[in-house]
């Protein structure tokens, strides 16, 4: 394992020297070695989020790492957990560092130190000396390692080469701007005197219980930055509320900086003549004296700071609370009674719980999933089949700040109040919003673009990672989607996957748009400006647009679908881009980008999914998901297999109790079979296909086989044959096309008899032509099976004539399940040459001889082609003495 690592309290110049490194080592891992610096830490939670899987080193096995590269430090120390593997003798040190060498640094195998501003500038030349392209994003990190230890370029550290690198960097793209925003830049030494003077006068008040900070100050003349001496200052002396008044050059400023909820610095500016956000504000305060300033601002601070509201005063109670074994449709009454939309559920489904036991939350039941639940006829099972279980408590002492974030930023409607062990009481969405609206100041923050506040919001435009990760040609698309949607008074979107495999930095060619409006009329237009071909499903209001590369878009206008019963196909209704996204089956599917000019590159999302995204966790949007459509069970087992996520618990909570219902046997069968062999086509099917038996869904799709088909060692020992066979064949660059998921599924069933295939068949109406191939390649492969287990001494055109009646799916499923080496050994080689072996004569030098075409003309061939594979030919000559033998010409 190659690992990249830095020091501990990692800063810019770590931060970018790693992945600049990763350029030079793609197959390594990037992790901290410890804690990153506060502004370092907001850049990756602003800018970076998933952008690299940054590992923790908790996570990282020491004793694998074979190659440690390390960056902007030469000092084993500040390594935190790898100092221990460099104790290992056969690890490679890789190390590149811009500091004075000392007694302590590393002994490393490769080196690059140089005297120079940063660690980044020595990486960023053997960038460009290896001709490595970096996109914009890239400059820009590397931009910021560099300005910041060279002070943006001022600090007498700073060499030409500093100067040089920035510079192609900035043509390679780096933002300034961003730069700016992140770097925190040394004071002067005026600034520096006007701060010891700020701390000499600072007051300290305590309003409401909080902790106030005023600091006054007189200057003869304007002073630039004076914003960065207050952030300084908040800093140092760790700060939470400060308002600065400093009168410069016979005018009176304030600078307020807040780090509290309690105190919402841009309602006291806006009192005072000036504005901003909740945790940053200015004013510029006329006709007063400095003195007047700080006696009305004192006055404001006490209307305006009131003590943040805790959980005890905002709850409802007592809480209306269902056990958890109560009936979905005694839920319904519960929440008819005391007209309410959720309320906790108590205890497990077991009704013999202790007392205790029985007053624990498990979970919470909402009107939304009871009413789905009873329109499919679910109504007699326990609320604990389709509450919510992941769900978080709060105390009675948590704050507004805590409440919000679960309500606003996690889309939990409803928080349990927990004291002591026991539930206090509930906070609803209601209550939340009764309290904001009664009281704005307590309104959500937002966030400031300054320097020293980095923007947090989830807002997010996604035109630089769209331009830097997809082809000229799908920007063109995706452009030209927005403006014929524009022109349309549209709003087009592009939806699922491809938004999912963006953030992923993954290639997706998948291009679904949803359309407000008219989906079918919006695919018309696209396809004529396009020069396309369109073909619409009226039913459903989608379209296909295919252009004439053979490029598809899938259009659809922006519906709602509803199930008339479990596991049935979706009736459609128009809506909004929300509720569309919200009908997906998983929410690291339910993401948008809209296309139309004005807003082009805007993400959507509505549901927390770029955390889901970051976390990688399989988890649908609300809990009737599988009831309403069981085959999202196949999609959440590939997509958790396929890209390394994780199913969350809830989730496979509620595929167990789908299974529980028995759905599957109800549904159109047929969408089950697309689904699996999707499943059985992937790179590596076996994961999939040992949780699909985790999740006990063998019995669904094999009935027949129970209890012939096992889960055992051997059946695990038979898929990976049938895997080796399958890569074999793959990578032998055979031209023949080969349908992987056949030889899957032939290899499960290989314990089976040829009824139990035809049944399985029959179940998902498979079509007669595949049905034919599989039974057909079944019978063949399994009578050959036996034929060799009694006479492995076949001659080659013996083989030749067994396998040449049998598709290459059947001869890929008989090396899956042959216990013998050389039955594989026979199989490849019918492949790689008997397949395509010719006898030496070809059939113009036979008409040349004087034979003449016809029945016995293929017989001759035949003979001397099996003689060839045999070995008893191996010139013209002996195929000549041969021919003559067995087939001489009549005598003229």
């Amino acid at each position: 394992m190659q690992v990249i690592t830095t020091h501990i309290h990692a800063d810019f110049d770590g931060l970018a020297s790693m992945i600049a490194a990763h350029k030079l080592y793609p197959e390594a891992v990037l992790v901290f070695s410890g804690s990153q610096e506060k502004n370092l830490r907001e850049f990756i939670a602003q800018r970076l989020l998933y952008r690299y899987d940054f590992q923790k080193a908790k996570s990282i096995d020491t004793s694998l790492i074979s190659t440690l590269i390390v960056v902007d430090t030469a000092t084993g120390s500040r390594l935190g957990p790898f100092a221990e593997c460099l104790e290992n003798p056969d690890i490679a040190v890789h190390l590149y560092d811009h500091h004075p060498g000392t007694d302590e640094s590393l002994r490393a195998d490769v080196e690059h130190i140089e005297d120079v501003g940063s660690t980044t500038t020595i990486l960023v030349e053997l960038l460009q000396e290896k001709n490595i392209p970096i996109t914009a994003e890239e400059a820009t990190i590397f931009a910021l390692g560099i300005y910041e230890d060279t002070g943006s370029l001022t600090h007498l550290s700073t060499t030409p080469q500093d100067l040089m690198a920035a510079a192609w960097l900035l043509e390679r793209g780096a933002q300034l701007d961003t730069v700016a925003q992140f770097i925190t830049h040394d004071l002067t030494t005026l600034q520096v005197e006007i701060l010891h003077q700020l701390m000499k006068n600072a007051k300290r008040y305590m309003i409401q219980d909080i902790p106030v900070v005023v600091v006054t100050h007189t200057l003869q003349e304007y002073v630039d930055d004076f914003s960065l001496i207050v952030h300084r200052f908040i800093n140092m002396e760790n700060i939470d509320t400060l308002f600065a008044l400093v009168s410069m050059a016979g005018r009176v400023y304030l600078i307020a900086r807040s780090r509290i909820a309690d105190v919402n610095v841009g309602i006291i500016a806006r009192d005072l003549g000036g504005g901003g956000h909740a945790t940053a504000a200015s004013a510029t305060i006329q006709d007063m004296t400095i003195i007047e300033a700080e006696d009305k601002l004192i006055q404001t601070l006490h209307r305006h700071i009131k003590p943040q509201p805790i959980a005890k005063e905002m709850m409802s109670h007592p809480a209306i609370t269902i056990p958890a074994h109560a009936t979905i449709d005694h839920a319904k009454d519960l929440l008819t009674r005391y007209n309410v939309t959720a309320m906790p559920v108590t205890g497990s489904e077991f009704s013999d719980e202790s007392a205790e036991h029985e007053k624990a939350i498990s979970g919470i039941i909402s009107r939304m999933v009871i009413e789905k639940a009873i329109h499919h006829n679910l109504g007699h099972l326990p609320v604990s089949e389709y509450m919510t279980s992941d769900i978080s408590t709060l105390s009675m002492n948590a704050t507004l700040s805590d409440i919000q974030e679960l309500i606003i930023e996690h889309h939990q409607r409803l928080i349990p109040i927990i004291h002591e062990g026991r539930l206090a009481g509930v906070i609803t969405r209601t209550d939340l919003l009764n309290r904001l609206i009664n009281d704005p100041t307590h309104l959500p923050t937002e966030h400031l673009d300054e320097a020293d506040y980095p923007s947090l919001e989830k807002t997010r435009n996604l035109t630089n990672v769209i331009t830097e990760s997809l082809s000229r040609s799908l920007i063109d698309l995706f452009r030209t989607a927005g403006e014929v949607a524009a022109k349309l008074s549209y709003d087009a979107y592009a939806v699922g996957g491809i938004v999912r495999d963006l953030l992923l930095k993954k290639s997706n060619l998948d291009l679904d748009i949803v359309v407000e409006g008219d989906g079918i009329r919006f695919a018309q237009v696209l396809a004529k400006e396009l020069g396309g071909k369109v073909v619409t499903h009226e039913r459903f209001s989608t379209a296909m647009v295919v252009l004439k590369d053979g490029f598809k878009i899938d259009v659809a206008t922006a519906r709602l679908e509803y199930y008339e019963y479990p596991a049935a196909l979706p009736t459609v209704e128009l809506s909004s881009i929300k509720l569309d996204l919200y009908r997906r089956d998983f929410t690291i599917n339910a993401m948008a980008i809209h296309l139309n000019p004005k807003q082009f590159g805007n993400l959507i999302d509505f549901f927390n999914c770029q955390n889901d995204l970051k976390h990688k966790v399989i988890k649908v949007l609300h809990n009737l998901s599988f009831v309403e459509d069981p085959t999202r069970i196949f999609r959440a087992i590939r997509l958790e297999q396929r890209m390394g996520f994780l199913i969350s618990r809830h989730t496979r909570k509620l595929i167990r109790s789908a299974v529980d219902l028995k759905l599957f046997g109800k549904s159109d069968n047929p969408r089950f079979f697309t689904e699996l062999q999707i499943i059985l086509s992937e790179e590596n099917p076996i994961p999939a296909i040992l949780r699909m038996a985790e999740f006990n869904l063998y019995q669904f799709l094999w009935p027949d086989l129970k209890p012939s088909i096992k889960v055992d060692d051997r059946f695990s020992e038979t898929l990976n044959q049938a895997l080796s066979a399958v890569n074999w064949f793959k990578l032998s660059y055979l031209e023949e096309n080969c349908e992987n998921w056949m030889v899957y599924l032939l290899t499960i069933m290989s314990r089976s008899g040829l009824s139990e295939l035809k049944n399985f068949c029959l179940r998902f109406s498979v079509s007669e032509k595949l049905t034919t191939t599989l039974l057909g390649s079944k019978k063949e492969v399994d009578h050959i099976a036996a034929y060799f287990s009694k006479d492995m001494r076949l001659t080659n055109s013996k083989k030749y004539a067994l396998f040449s009646e049998i598709e290459t799916e059947g001869l890929l499923y008989l090396m899956a399940i042959t216990t013998c080496q050389d039955v594989r050994m026979s199989v490849s080689s019918y492949f790689t040459t008997l397949k395509s072996m010719q006898p030496l004569l070809s059939g113009k030098e036979l008409i040349e001889m004087g034979y003449k075409p016809g029945p016995q003309f293929r017989e001759i061939l035949e003979m001397l082609k099996f003689a060839r594979m045999d070995g008893l030919t191996e010139s013209i000559d002996q195929e000549l003495d041969l021919l003559k033998k067995h087939y001489p010409l009549p005598r003229s």
